[in-house]
């Protein structure tokens, strides 16, 4: 086995993938992707996949660290790498060292290029913790049942956000008995009635690629894209793959703009119809995304105040901490709709900065 240094864009990629994993608070898989990039890889399969990758290796396009993370801990998880599963977390008490990794890599070469193939997913469920406040507040101002269109839902596990427990310090919502509960730092204004149920009619979403949950291998997979060191998501991953398995979420597989064609089509008095996503503008081609808008835009000029509409989105907007969280609400009276900044929060539900009309 021998190392071989990568290329300017992968070790950049691996570098800025260090990058954020520090501020996200995972010193392990900062380690890791500090050695990929300050070693490069083993020569064989893998080196060979990552420095030929065609196209943007970063976390806003292919997320190529990622990948090869979630190989690793994937092995680890499995036990199908004994080795590397005796330095991972939370059996493991030292950082990667490159002779243990750099080993694996040798030995399972050819899994890891198959694992590379596909995008990392974690379906983050701490973002149901930033979600719930904009529920009730839409709940609250118009004390109508919602429907809910996910775009972008992974697994769906957040169209159960309303069988979670949270608590925000301050306050909590939920119920006590519930196998998911999500902590989130509460910063900001008042928080919404917290008495108000979440009378939830219909909820379903799409993804391009859904992500399946039913074998013990898919969702031994899910988990291994979050990060080892963080055992509170990984344990709120569980809980929420138990509910799922009561509870399925509903995903079909397609497109935004090609779902919400046949999903607006349906008139829905009586109800407030909200479409939402987290985190998943950005992975849209622009021409997909001005064709979601156009479709979002057009259902929201055809609103009335017995049939609301808003559009609910947690996306990152290139500040620093962390993503924003807009709406804009139709409701027959402004045909450009109105809309709201709510604040802003963790993009793995750590906190949340609730200033809505700020």
């Amino acid at each position: 086995m021998s190392e071989a240094v990568l290329t300017e864009p992968a070790m950049n990629a691996f570098r800025r993938q260090a990058e954020a994993c520090r501020k996200l608070g995972s010193p392990f898989t900062t380690a890791l992707c500090d050695l990929v990039a300050e070693k490069g890889l083993p020569s064989g399969p893998v080196r060979d996949r990552v420095t030929g990758w065609e196209g943007q290796m970063d976390g806003g396009a292919d997320s190529v660290p990622l990948r090869l993370a979630g190989a690793l801990h994937y092995l680890a998880l499995s036990g199908h790498d004994a080795r590397l599963a005796e330095i991972y977390p939370p059996n493991g008490s030292d950082m990667p060292a490159a002779e243990t990794i750099f080993g694996t890599i040798d030995r399972n070469g050819a899994f890891i290029d198959r694992y590379l193939d596909s995008p990392p997913q974690t379906n983050e469920t701490g973002r149901s913790a930033i979600l719930l406040p904009c529920f009730l507040h839409l709940r609250d101002r118009f004390d109508l049942p919602l429907v809910l269109s996910e775009l972008g839902s992974s697994a769906g596990l957040n169209q159960n956000w309303h069988r979670y427990r949270y608590e925000y310090g301050p306050w909590s919502w939920g119920d006590l008995d519930s196998p998911v509960t999500l902590a989130c730092e509460w910063r900001g204004d008042e928080p919404p009635p917290r008495h108000l149920r979440a009378a939830v009619s219909d909820c379903a979403g799409c993804d391009i690629a859904p992500v399946p949950i039913e074998t013990e291998d898919d969702r031994l997979r899910l988990k291994s894209y979050v990060w080892p060191d963080q055992p509170t998501r990984l344990a709120r991953l569980s809980g929420a793959l138990s509910v799922a398995a009561d509870h399925p979420p509903s995903v079909d597989a397609a497109g935004a703009a090609d779902w919400l064609t046949r999903r607006l089509e349906v008139e829905r008095p009586g109800v407030l119809h909200v479409v939402f996503h987290t985190i998943m503008w950005q992975y849209m081609p622009p021409a997909e995304q001005q064709r979601a808008q156009s479709l979002i835009e057009d259902a929201g000029r055809r609103a009335t105040a017995d049939a609301p509409f808003a559009w609910l989105r947690f996306e990152a907007d290139g500040a620093s901490d962390g993503a924003a969280l807009t709406a804009t609400i139709w409701s027959g009276d402004m045909p450009g709709g109105e809309t709201v900044k709510l604040g802003r929060g963790d993009f793995h539900g750590r906190w949340i900065d609730w200033r809505p009309g700020s």
